[in-house]
């Protein structure tokens, strides 16, 4: 944090040659969450019902804004594993109680560049490789200085450099779950708008150098492209992702290893009624342990299931076989943005042809007023990974 302090100071002072008049914005959030694991081969369930609480402010003066947010986490039912605390004879649900500085940035935004330094949020594309892990209790920041530049209408260039990531397991963190992460991590992605969509070419460089950290065999260095895009077709709506990368070891990383990824999703909204289907892989180089492509740093809950197992990538790499289905309606009386979603998923290994398992999620959400509403359910059924588990969700969103 040390840092993120010399930097904003070092900064504020150009703030204040062009002193204006300051408005103040407050900040604020809280999320009650409700989980219920139960997971094979353990003797015990395990329930948690957390409450996280978000406050802060925002002054804005000009070109110029200075943003403040503190976070907390109270687990009001701590019958679970956090990670940290309590036995691991039940499953881990990963919302340690916790108390933090969330964010504490200086930003600079003219029409052409926007400079955002100190602890932030970041996310890039789809948080594939690089998010803030928003469906955790605590969620993922970075101490960072990120400059997102548009130098032609259509094509942005999106550069960020993060000393530190703090980790979803806060305070208490320790050892392999550590409150914070050092290493000179290098983002850069580069966007432009083409006829078929968004097409962005990317380097994530990612360097979790500490020993702790499997040996610093989280360092990693991928590069690729991805092209984003939709099309109406009548009253329905097709869009498509294609993505590839090229993994390989990096900084201090012992393995020497390479390893490729590649996503193609589709998707058609007919306007309630919506369907999908993608394909994505997490390729495998020699089967050993943490020679296949990881993601560290992506918030993970949002690909492979609900049910997480696929967080750390199998020494086989996977191969994720979905598809998904849904309606949603803008309103149903006094209800707003009512959705309900399924999707189903085949988990295969990228080498030596093992089926591990398939899983099911199904979703229903809906808005009243400034709460939203989401019920999640999540199945792993193993076959020849990780054990078979039931996750359900039951939670309240809301937003000042």
């Amino acid at each position: 944090m040390t840092r993120t302090l010399i930097l904003l100071l070092a900064l504020a002072p150009a703030g204040a040659a062009h002193a204006q008049a300051v408005e103040l914005e407050p900040v604020g959030e809280a999320r009650l969450r409700y989980e219920n694991v139960d997971q094979d081969g353990l003797a015990a369930n395990a329930e948690a019902l957390t409450l996280r609480v978000r406050a802060g402010v925002e002054a804005k003066a000009g070109r110029w804004s200075a943003l403040v947010e503190g976070q907390g986490n109270l687990a009001i039912i701590d019958d679970y594993f956090d990670g940290l605390h309590g036995a691991a004879t039940r499953p881990i649900i990963a919302d340690p109680e916790n108390i933090a500085l969330a964010r504490a940035q200086l930003r600079y935004a003219a029409p052409a560049i926007t400079v955002t330094a100190g602890r932030q949020r970041i996310g890039f594309d789809d948080e594939r490789f690089v998010g803030s892990v928003g469906f955790r209790q605590n969620g993922q920041s970075y101490d960072a200085v990120r400059a997102e530049v548009t130098p032609v209408k259509g094509v942005k260039v999106d550069l960020a450099y993060a000393w530190s990531v703090r980790t979803i397991w806060g305070i208490d963190g320790a050892g392999a779950r550590q409150q914070a992460v050092s290493g000179d991590n290098l983002f850069a992605n580069v966007g432009a708008r083409t006829p078929v969509g968004k097409l962005s070419a990317f380097a994530y460089l990612v360097d979790q150098d500490e020993a702790e950290m499997q040996g610093f065999r989280m360092s990693s260095q991928s590069y690729g492209a991805r092209l984003d895009g939709s099309k109406s077709l009548g009253k329905a709506k097709i869009g498509w992702q294609l993505s590839y990368a090229r993994q390989s070891d990096w900084h201090h990383n012992p393995n020497d290893y390479s390893a490729d990824y590649y996503l193609a999703d589709v998707a058609v909204d007919f306007g309630g009624p919506r369907v999908g289907a993608g394909y994505e892989i997490l390729g495998a180089n020699k089967g050993i342990s943490l020679t296949s492509f990881q993601t560290p740093l992506a918030t993970g809950f949002k690909f492979q299931g609900w049910a997480d197992k696929f967080l750390v990538t199998p020494p086989d790499g996977v191969r994720d076989l979905y598809a998904s289905a849904g309606w949603s309606w803008k309103a149903v009386g006094p209800l707003k943005a009512v959705t309900v979603q399924a999707a189903y998923h085949d988990y295969r290994s990228d080498r030596a042809s093992r089926a591990y398992g398939d899983e099911i999620d199904l979703l229903a959400s809906a808005k009243l007023g400034k709460i939203t509403g989401s019920l999640r359910y999540a199945h792993y059924r193993a076959n020849s990974f990780a054990t078979g588990t039931d996750k359900i969700w039951l939670q309240f969103d809301w937003t000042l």
